[in-house]
């Protein structure tokens, strides 16, 4: 993740890691950062009883991105936000780009990174259109639906198909409380999300920096600059 280090070096001041779970940014000395996350540290190490759970960050804000609950970290409040591979999970893209440019003040910085499919066990699955994500937003959409889950596990949990008698619905709420990836993007499908929510939400940015799969073989990152009167 050494390509990283480069658009972190831009961050400064105070804000947020959201989703950093037991790999948390490694950010310059300017940057005073708290984190955000859907579980506390205890409950992520119940939940993912796989990781090291000394890794764990101590989560300083708990509070569900669906619902919309970034907001409670104030409008134009952050200096600066870093989100890696965290829109994948959620349920409605487009409303989490909302929410972090409410919190980021005029001038402050969003570091934020989806995985590129070419490089991960998305591979086989389709890219999520632009236009099922705008769907989604404008009918308010707040929850992953099944049909989400039922696509991951098609294409990544396909061995669960051929066992006889086989709960599919259980495995799906398996799926569910993991909160597996629900979109998918390759490097020029996500840059070209990014572009598209600022005419959809009313948004301007400036890409400062960004490293795309092709360089990196595993993720679209960028630091995005919000444009406004600071």
């Amino acid at each position: 993740m050494k390509h990283r280090e480069v658009g972190y070096a831009l961050l400064s001041g105070s804000g947020f890691e959201i989703g950093a779970l037991h790999e948390p940014a490694t950010l310059p000395s300017q940057c005073n950062v708290s984190y955000f996350d859907a579980l506390s540290r205890e409950e992520a190490e119940e939940r993912f009883p796989e990781l090291d759970k000394e890794r764990l960050v101590r989560v300083d804000r708990v509070g569900d991105i669906d619902k919309r609950e970034l907001r409670s970290l104030g409008e134009a409040a952050q200096d600066f936000l870093v989100a890696n591979h965290v829109i994948e999970h959620v349920a409605c893209p487009i409303a989490m780009i909302e929410d972090l440019f409410f919190i980021l003040r005029p001038g402050g910085r969003l570091a934020i990174s989806a995985p590129d499919k070419r490089f991960t066990f998305d591979k086989e699955r389709a890219i999520t259109s632009f236009e099922h994500l705008q769907n989604e937003y404008r009918e308010g959409v707040d929850t992953v639906d099944d049909s989400h889950y039922l696509d991951f596990l098609k294409h990544v949990g396909k061995h669960v198909f051929n066992d006889p008698g086989r709960d599919i619905e259980a495995d799906i709420a398996f799926v569910r409380s993991r909160r597996e990836h629900a979109h998918v993007w390759d490097s020029a499908a996500f840059e070209n999300f990014l572009t598209r929510c600022q005419d959809e939400l009313g948004i301007r940015f400036e890409i400062e920096y960004h490293s795309a799969g092709d360089e990196n073989s595993i993720e679209y990152f960028c630091i995005l600059k919000k444009q406004g009167s600071p």
